[in-house]
């Protein structure tokens, strides 16, 4: 009897410290679990802070456009006509990198973020007035007014060609209707349609398969995954080549881990239907001038985007964008028949700093023919 009450409390303590291990073991796996969910967002935003001040572009401006808005403005260059570029959807001013280089070296050329990309800072909530009463943040019409503040702080000189692609393309459509009197030429590259999200096939890309993309990168960068996928070298910068300096390569990858910034992104892509459908009525509510329509649009560059493709996926997304480019060249027969066309094969988004000479070829004969008119006069 007294061996099986011996036994009996071996048992007992075997079975304790089993138990005693078995949570050791869940609260050092806790401790784990903690230590992966709140040292990478904390680690991100120590180097995040550290990092703004020091890649923001050693030329930028933060030109201060009022409402708590600061808008980061890169000029380069010198010379008339200004040709102020607007970037694609959700993205920052150094797609333009290539384009600016090259255009500048015969005009003073200006690229700028929207408010809350890059390193413009957004508008604060609770302080509207005026037009931003009237349209949401992240969509046209607000930022064709953050736009028109801007020229008038940083004194740009007008009239000036206005550069466009995707929603920069809304931007310019809208701001030409407004403000006809500032902008001498107008070029628009893969302009979004204005009936593109009344269409299914279009509209079930963007909300199912693109703004879902680009909401696990925002939740990404504020994890901070994303910086650990760029050291892994598992995520990788838009504009890259040899060419590339090595401070834009760094400020892409900090833009990447920036929750702010892809934050806004997805806004951009979130309202675009709101800001597609404000273009809509842009010319019944600001009539353009005949001669603005007949002369100022220079270029609408378009393309055959399905070239070269070869995946299954590949192929379905290049479907989708065969709907966008037929809505696209409808569109634009409507809209601005009398626009001069410049074919390129395979443009979207990409193009601007995959193909940027194809950019800034038709950029500089335009810059020459304006130069040359203002010398006669």
């Amino acid at each position: 009897g007294k061996n099986a009450v011996e036994e009996s409390t071996t048992v007992k303590k075997k079975q304790q410290q089993v138990k005693g291990s078995c949570w050791d073991t869940v609260v050092l796996l806790g401790k784990i679990l903690l230590l992966v969910i709140f040292v990478p967002p904390f680690l991100n935003y120590a180097s995040l802070q550290r990092e703004r001040e020091e890649l923001i572009p050693k030329d930028a401006q933060l030109i201060d456009i009022g409402l708590g808005q600061k808008i980061s403005l890169v000029c380069k260059g010198q010379g008339q006509p200004v040709v102020i570029l607007d970037a694609p959807t959700g993205m920052s001013s150094d797609v333009w990198y290539h384009v600016q280089e090259s255009v500048s070296q015969t005009t003073k050329v200006c690229a700028y973020d929207r408010v809350g990309l890059g390193f413009s800072r957004r508008v604060m909530e609770n302080e509207t007035m005026g037009m931003e009463k009237v349209w949401r943040p992240s969509t046209t019409g607000r930022m064709v007014d953050d736009l028109h503040r801007l020229v008038k702080v940083a004194e740009l000189a007008t009239p000036f060609i206005l550069v466009g692609s995707e929603l920069g393309a809304l931007n310019g459509r809208f701001y030409s209707h407004i403000h006809d009197a500032q902008v001498s030429d107008l070029v628009l590259i893969s302009p979004i349609p204005e009936d593109a999200f009344e269409e299914e096939t279009w509209q079930q890309y963007w909300y199912t398969h693109l703004v879902p993309s680009l909401q696990v990168m925002q939740l990404s960068a504020a994890a901070g995954v994303s910086r650990f996928l760029l050291i892994l070298g598992l995520l990788q910068p838009t504009v890259t080549g040899s060419d590339v300096s090595a401070e834009v390569i760094q400020r892409q990858k900090y833009l990447l881990s920036d929750p702010a910034h892809q934050s806004s992104a997805v806004d951009e892509h979130f309202f675009l239907n709101e800001s597609v459908s404000q273009v809509g009525e842009c010319p019944l509510q600001f009539p353009l001038s005949l001669s603005l329509f007949l002369n100022t649009v220079y270029g609408v560059l378009t393309g055959d985007l399905c070239e070269g493709v070869m995946s299954l996926f590949a192929c379905l997304l290049c479907s989708v964008w065969q709907v966008f480019a037929e809505l696209q060249r409808k569109a634009l027969e409507r809209v601005y028949p009398q626009a001069h066309r410049i074919h390129v094969g395979g443009v979207d988004r990409r193009m601007i700093y995959k193909k940027p000479s194809s950019v800034s070829k038709h950029l500089l004969e335009l810059v020459s023919k304006r130069q040359t008119k203002q010398q006669r006069q």
